[in-house]
């Protein structure tokens, strides 16, 4: 099964042994914003931009492999 864009932000979070309320700080937004982001299967493409330079990971890259995939396997049926 693949991760959700929420599912990969948050784990890079923890990896890089940051805490919500940072994130939130850096964000400009609540708490809850957060959690709710965590939850998201998409997000607008502004706000992974800002959370890919903050958390210093190029998500968008990751997204990109997926697509790649997707087509790959789209032209083998």
């Amino acid at each position: 099964m693949e991760k959700s864009i929420g599912d990969l932000i948050k784990e890079e979070l923890e990896k890089q042994e940051r805490s919500i309320s940072w994130f939130a700080r850096k964000l400009s937004c609540d708490r809850s914003n957060v959690y709710r982001l965590f939850q998201k299967e998409s997000i607008d493409t502004t706000l992974l931009f800002r959370v890919s330079l903050l958390l210093k990971r190029d998500f968008f890259s990751y997204l990109s492999e997926r697509l790649k995939e997707k087509m790959q396997s789209q032209d083998s049926q």
